[in-house]
């Protein structure tokens, strides 16, 4: 059995290949989306209770190997998995995207964290299109500029004295992300380095329009054996599979 702990779209290609290939495979969601893409084959929501409960959860099922494909920034999950995979003896691999590159005309300022961003905010712009998730959005509270705050999901409290919610999922077009700040006037856009084309559109189109563009790094993550494309990550999954 393959353990793919999951929620982005590269889970989910990984996960429908394995299946499609007679992998028993399993994607493990973390449940912060209400209504999150399923991919084929086994799947389970929810935490596993820390490194210890997630060591004997691979031991109990006799598991193959692990691929971490969540999210760059699922900082918690991915340090949990290494040490519950070193513990147990299993194989793990991450599947990690690219982060985004500057490119000639862009106007980025990096940030190590929301309040990084947070801080930066108010000598570049008044009217923010904020794309960073739903959490931890209390570090804008005493940003005096205004938010279109765009999520899958609603965002959690507390958040932004001025603001609106846009509650959509990507991947999204560039004549649409031009539209988006022409409607509502954004002068500055806030994200993380997510990677990825789904959500690339916004930094074209805030190229387009010059407009300035911080980006908060990716966090430290423990050390794995990491590729950044499907095909690399099922070549390594079929064959721990095999073996097993």
């Amino acid at each position: 059995m393959i353990l793919v702990l999951g929620g982005t779209a590269e889970a989910r290609e990984l996960a429908g290949a394995l299946d499609a290939d007679g992998v028993d495979v399993t994607t493990s969601l973390a449940g912060r989306v209400a209504r999150p893409r399923l991919p084929p084959g086994r799947i389970r929501v929810g935490g596993f209770g820390g490194e210890d409960a997630l060591a004997q959860w691979l031991i109990d099922r006799d598991t193959n190997a692990v691929v971490d494909a969540t999210h760059p920034f699922a900082q918690r999950i991915s340090n949990s998995a290494a040490a519950a995979c070193a513990a147990a003896g299993v194989p793990l691999l991450r599947l990690e995207r690219p982060g985004w590159s500057e490119r000639p005309g862009d106007r980025w300022t990096w940030v190590e964290h929301l309040d990084g961003a947070a801080d930066a905010i108010a000598s570049l712009g008044k009217r923010v299109l904020l794309t960073t998730g739903r959490q931890r959005l209390g570090a804008f509270t005493d940003v005096s500029a205004w938010f279109l705050i765009r999520c899958v999901d609603p965002p959690e409290p507390p958040l932004p004295r001025r603001y609106e919610v846009l509650l959509s999922r990507g991947p999204y077009t560039l004549e649409g992300e031009l539209e988006l700040i022409d409607v509502h006037r954004i002068d500055v856009v806030v994200t993380k380095d997510s990677g990825g084309a789904h959500t690339v559109a916004k930094l074209d189109a805030a190229r387009l329009r010059g407009l300035p563009v911080i980006v908060v790094h990716r966090p430290r993550r423990a050390r794995a054996r990491t590729v950044a494309a499907v095909p690399a990550a099922f070549d390594w999954a079929l064959g721990r599979a095999r073996d097993g």
